[in-house]
Formats: C-alpha cells, structure tokens, sequence
C-alpha cells in the first residue's frame, strides 16, 4: 500500500518534470505577510469572497471581464451599505446588465457582509481575523467560512484565501488524486475527518521543508498529473 512520501521525494518528482529546480521554484507562488493582509479593507474582501462565489462552476474570464460592473452596482462592496440592501433591492441588481446575473449568487454578497460584519465587531475587522488564524488549522478557517458565510464550501473559500494572499493548499483535482493515492485520507475529501488527516500531512510536510501550504500545494501539483514539461494540455 502506498503512504505519502516526503516532501524532498515530492520535490525532487517535481524539479524532473519541471526542467530542474530553477524552472519549478519560477512556478511558485508568494503568500501575504500577516501584517499585508491585516491592512486590506474589509470591503475588498467581501469583493473578493463574491468574485469567487461568481467564478465558481462558472467562466472565470468573463466573471473578471465584468468586475468593474459589479464594483458599480455593489458600490465597491461597501459592508454597510450591502447590510442595508432589501430583498426587493438584491432583487433588481441581479437584473442589472452590467453583472452576472444569478439571483441566489447576488443574495450571498449581503449574507457574506453580514458575516464580515459580525466577525469585524469581535476582532476589530475580518482582515484581522483572517489573518491571525493559524494556517496549521487552515481547513478549521475553511469550515468557519463554510458555515458562517454562503457558497464559500468547496473549494470556493480557499480560492478566496488564496486570492487576498493568505497561506493555504488547495485541493484541486491533482492533489487530491495524489493525497487519496498515497492513502493520506479514504473517505469524503470534504469529510471532518479527512481534511482533519489532510492538514496533519501538509503540517508534517511544512515542518519537513519550511515552505508554505501555498506552495506545497502547487509543488504536489506540479510532481504529478498531466503537466509535464512539453506536454500539451
């Protein structure tokens, strides 16, 4: 039975199928400092909560296309003034030309404010929130937005974390082929119990290596799959 390697062994798959160590470490992504995230305004966050929750099962390119319509009818997203927006209000913007327009995404944005809001007058803001959770729990931050907000489970809410700079993995179809194969969890991916096994081997691989979760997670990705250098997609 295979069990997941580590992390060098996973690097070293990666640097061969890259062109070497130079080509892969290009590849890689930075995470925000604590501090940078702690700064960014609350309503670019709800911004950027909505933009995933659009960019979900959806085409990304056009979704990015039609942002600056969405920051007009949304009034840059200002916490406040979605707090105050009425169904009949929610109801006429998802009408509007200028945005994707889906009802049940338009109705998060004011859900998702609410949330941010509730978070912002226990810890001073949700950048503050969000940066102080420890990425050792990540997938706990995960559950939390899962929760709290609306249409932030999937893979929705860490794409949003992922976007504002905070460290985290990604499960995306191959790391999570590659943790299943390797028998890191069995059951659900979206399980307690398996994204409780998943953290504990990304915490073993940090501890291994030094490195990110964000870069983990692109590394495994890149050691495996169809991305070869040379490889058409």
């Amino acid at each position: 039975m295979q069990t997941a390697e580590s992390f060098q062994q996973i690097y070293q798959r990666a640097c061969d199928r890259k062109g070497g160590a130079t080509a892969l470490e290009a590849l890689l992504g930075q995470s925000a400092t604590a501090a940078d995230i702690a700064a960014i305004p609350d309503n670019l966050l709800l911004g950027e909560l909505t933009k995933k929750v659009f960019q979900s099962g959806f085409v990304w390119r056009v979704v990015r296309q039609k942002w600056p319509g969405f920051c007009e009818v949304f009034f840059d997203f200002d916490i406040e003034k979605m707090l105050l927006m009425s169904d009949e209000m929610l109801e006429a913007k998802a009408r509007d030309e200028r945005i994707i327009r889906n009802a049940a995404k338009v109705f998060t944005i004011r859900h998702n404010a609410m949330m941010i809001d509730d978070i912002a007058r226990k810890h001073g803001s949700f950048a503050r929130f969000l940066a102080d959770w420890p990425v050792s729990d990540i997938t706990g931050l995960w559950a939390y937005l899962k929760k709290h907000g609306a249409r932030l489970g999937g893979n929705t809410g860490p794409y949003a974390l992922r976007a504002i700079g905070k460290d985290t993995f990604i499960l995306s179809d191959d790391v999570e082929a590659y943790l299943r194969a390797t028998n890191v969890f069995d059951g659900g991916v979206s399980s307690k119990r398996s994204l409780q096994q998943i953290q504990q081997q990304f915490n073993l691989w940090q501890q291994q290596s030094g490195r990110s979760m964000q870069q983990l997670s692109q590394i495994i990705a890149l050691s495996v799959g169809e991305n070869v250098v040379g490889m058409q997609r």
